[in-house]
C-alpha cells in the first residue's frame, strides 16, 4: 500500500486516479484550492481532502505526489514535495504505470472522448466485464467517474492537454475528432495533428486503432498507426456504419448497426448524430472486447449521459434547462442541432460562457457563426480558467462578429439569470454552454421560475 497525494484532486482527471487508487488499497490524501461535489464524494469516500493548499499538507512520508497540468511551479504544496525529496509525476507519467498489465482502451478526440469512454465502461461494466476505468465527467448510472475493475479492461479518457495522452499504454486507441483547439499548447493545427499521430502509434502491432470516418482531421491521425485499423461513421466507405438513422421517441436516434461481422439494431436515448458517432466506437471497442454486437447495442440503448453533457437541470413553469459542456464552435453547433431536432419549434435560449482567452482568440469567428439552431443569445464574460486576462479579447468581440438577430452581451451570470428569468416562458428551452461555471445560470433560473 502506497501514500499518494494529489494537488489538484477535485479536478475531474485527478479525483478520477484518485478514487481508482483508493479502491486499489492505498492511503490517499490530496488537495483542491476550493469545495466541490467531486471532493466531497473524495472525503465521503475515505481519502484525506484539504481545501487550500498549503506545505505541511505534505506528510514526509509520502511514497508520490501527483498533480495536474493546472498546478504552477510554485504551487506551496509542489515546493514542500520537492524540498522533502517525494517523487512528483504528473498525470500522464502516472496513468502509464497504472495501466501496465492490463488491456488499455484510451479514448482521444477534441470532441466526444468523455462521453464515448463513458459509454464503452458502461456497456462493459453491464456485460460482466468489470473493467477499471476513469472518465473526465460524473457518470450517473455508474455513480462514480472512475472505478478499480478486476476485469482485464482499463478503459481511459486520453486527454491531449499538455500531450497527457502520449503517457499512456493503450492496447486499443480510439479516435473520435481532430479539431485545432488548445493554442496555448498546440501553436498549430499541425502540431496538433502530429500529437495525434504519435498517439495512434502507442498502440502496438498487435492493437487496434479505431478512429471516427466522417471526421476530416482522424484520417491523417490513422494514417501513422502501425496496428490494425477500423474505421466508424454514417457515411458510406466506414468499416463499421450507422445506417438508416430515424429519430426516436426517447430524443436520440435509432439505427442500424453494420460492420465486418454482422448487424444489429441501436436505439440511443442520449440525442444528436454526434452521439451516433460516440456510439459507434463504443460498439467497435466493445466488440474488440468480445462482447456481442446485439448484446453491446441493447445495453447502449440504456446509456443516459454524462454529467454536463445536455444533462436535463430541470423544468420550471413550462421551461426546460440543458446544460451542456461545448466550449468549441464545433460542439456548440452539435449541441444546438441536437436541441433541436429533440425540442422541435419550441424556442432555444442559448447562454453562453467561453472558455479560456486563447481559445476565445483563435476561434472567434467560428464561435460567432456556431449559434444559428438558436433563437436567443445571451453571451457572458470569458471563463479565465488557466489563463490571465491581457485585455486583448472579450466576449463582445464576439458579439461583434455576430449576425445572429437576438445576440446579447451579458457580463454576470448573476445578471443573465436575471434577465432570463425575467424572459423565459412557456415552453422556452434554456441551454447553458461551456466548460466554466456558467451552468449556474441554469440553476438560478429554475430556483426563480420556481418561486413564481
Amino acid at each position: 500500500m502506497a501514500n499518494i497525494h494529489l494537488i489538484g484532486i477535485g479536478g475531474a482527471g485527478l479525483s478520477a486516479i484518485a478514487t481508482v487508487l483508493y479502491q486499489q488499497g492505498h492511503r490517499i490524501s490530496g488537495s483542491d484550492a476550493q469545495a466541490s461535489a467531486a471532493t466531497e464524494r473524495l472525503a465521503d469516500m475515505g481519502a484525506t481532502v484539504f481545501i487550500g493548499q498549503r506545505p505541511e499538507n505534505i506528510d514526509p512520508d509520502l511514497n508520490a505526489v501527483i498533480i495536474s497540468s493546472a498546478i504552477a511551479a510554485d504551487n506551496p504544496e509542489l515546493q514542500q514535495a520537492r524540498r522533502l525529496g517525494v517523487p512528483v509525476y504528473k498525470r500522464a507519467d502516472w496513468l502509464g504505470q497504472m495501466m501496465a498489465g492490463s488491456t488499455g482502451i484510451a479514448v482521444a478526440g477534441t470532441h466526444g472522448k468523455t462521453t464515448t469512454t463513458a459509454m464503452i465502461a458502461y456497456v462493459l461494466r453491464q456485460a460482466g466485464h468489470d473493467p477499471t476505468y476513469i472518465v473526465g465527467g460524473f457518470v450517473p448510472q455508474l455513480a462514480a467517474n472512475a472505478a478499480a475493475g478486476g476485469g482485464p479492461a482499463f478503459v481511459i479518457e486520453a486527454d491531449e492537454y499538455d500531450h497527457m495522452f502520449l503517457g499512456l499504454r493503450p492496447q486499443v486507441a480510439v479516435v473520435t475528432f481532430v479539431e485545432w483547439d488548445h493554442p496555448d499548447i498546440f501553436p498549430s493545427a499541425a502540431s496538433l495533428q502530429q500529437a495525434f499521430a504519435q498517439f495512434v502509434q502507442l498502440a502496438p502491432a498487435n492493437g487496434l486503432v479505431i478512429g471516427c470516418g466522417d471526421a476530416p482531421g482522424v484520417a491523417a491521425a490513422l494514417a501513422a498507426a502501425r496496428s490494425r485499423v477500423a474505421t466508424y461513421g454514417i457515411n458510406p466507405g466506414n468499416d463499421w456504419q450507422a445506417q438508416n438513422l430515424r429519430p426516436n421517441q426517447r430524443g436520440g436516434f435509432d439505427f442500424t448497426v453494420v460492420g465486418p461481422e454482422g448487424s444489429a439494431a441501436v436505439s440511443l436515448a442520449v440525442p444528436g448524430r454526434h452521439n451516433v458517432l460516440n456510439g459507434l466506437a463504443a460498439l467497435v471497442a466493445a466488440h474488440r472486447q468480445g462482447i456481442e454486437l446485439a448484446q453491446a447495442a441493447e445495453i447502449l440503448g440504456q446509456f443516459g449521459g454524462v454529467e454536463r453533457r445536455f444533462q436535463l437541470k430541470g423544468d420550471a413553469a413550462g421551461v426546460t434547462v440543458i446544460d451542456d459542456y461545448a466550449h468549441h464552435p464545433t460542439e456548440i453547433r452539435a449541441t444546438l442541432a441536437a436541441a433541436r431536432a429533440r425540442f422541435g419549434r419550441r424556442p432555444l435560449w442559448a447562454l453562453f460562457q467561453p472558455h479560456t482567452f486563447s481559445r476565445t482568440a483563435l476561434l472567434l469567428d467560428d464561435f460567432a457563426a456556431a449559434f444559428a439552431d438558436a433563437d436567443h443569445v445571451l453571451i457572458v464574460d470569458i471563463f479565465a480558467a488557466r489563463e490571465k486576462d491581457e485585455g486583448r479579447i472579450s466576449s463582445r468581440d464576439i458579439l461583434s462578429r455576430m449576425q445572429h438577430p437576438d445576440a446579447r452581451y451579458i457580463p454576470s451570470l448573476a445578471g443573465a439569470a436575471e434577465l432570463l428569468a425575467r424572459a423565459l416562458a412557456a415552453p422556452d428551452v434554456l441551454l447553458t454552454l461551456g466548460a466554466g461555471d456558467g451552468y449556474k445560470v441554469g440553476e438560478m433560473v429554475l430556483a426563480q421560475l420556481r418561486t413564481e
